[in-house]
């Protein structure tokens, strides 16, 4: 089976079981999502989701964040990694928006924000602004190797091949259903590929022999 024929098979699975895919992250605006997801770096969406209600509450618009300094809001993120420079990097990015005049679905400005890196950006289009993207996080790259759809040794070209294989219009709904698929599913570790409903069928020979041995 090549490529084009396991992506087409593995959207299908990933079609019937989740035919509904809501962002985990809590969010009533652009601004929010992209604060929640700026937060949600090397942290749980559930931890992410624990502390936001009480940054909102304080500060759920740029000209509000602004507003706060910068160890106000590393109190109010402290429970979330890497809380010292996502604070800084809210404040930071709050002042660029003011001064760009708030949120707008234009890549180059998203990603010359203050800690907004592509996939960042590709969140806050896809799922607010509706604009096809494929943000690839480590699970994606994790599991599109262990499917063996691609090879890359990095997000940004695994990225290129998933959207090589899905046809652009599911782009924004697949990469949540593969990030769901391996919360659920499929994780990292010490998990049985030949028990697994993708896995079972998609795995490389390779990345079997890689996973027993590890």
């Amino acid at each position: 089976m090549n490529r084009a024929e396991k992506a087409l098979k593995i959207g299908e699975i990933l079609d019937e079981l989740y035919p509904e895919t809501p962002v985990p992250l809590s969010h009533t605006s652009a601004y929010t999502l992209l604060v929640a997801v700026m937060l949600s770096a090397q942290t749980t969406d559930k931890k992410v989701n624990q502390v936001t209600p009480a940054l909102f509450e304080k500060a759920n618009t740029p000209e509000e964040m602004v507003n706060l300094e910068v160890d106000e809001i590393q109190t109010l993120i402290r429970e979330i990694g890497l809380a010292p420079t996502k604070a800084k990097n809210l404040r930071r990015m709050a002042e660029q928006l003011v001064e760009g005049e708030g949120m707008r679905p234009d890549w180059d400005y998203l990603e010359s924000l203050a800690g907004v890196g592509h996939k960042t950006a590709s969140v806050v289009m896809a799922q607010w602004y509706g604009i096809p993207a494929f943000p690839v996080d480590t699970h994606i790259h994790r599991l599109a190797a262990r499917w063996g759809l691609s090879k890359a040794k990095n997000v940004e070209q695994t990225e290129r091949d998933l959207k090589q294989l899905w046809p652009k219009e599911t782009w924004n709904t697949r990469h949540l259903q593969i990030i769901f698929f391996g919360r659920e599913y499929c994780p990292a570790r010490n998990h049985d590929l030949a028990e697994c409903q993708i896995c079972s069928w998609a795995a490389t020979k390779k990345r079997i022999r890689e996973e027993t041995r590890g």
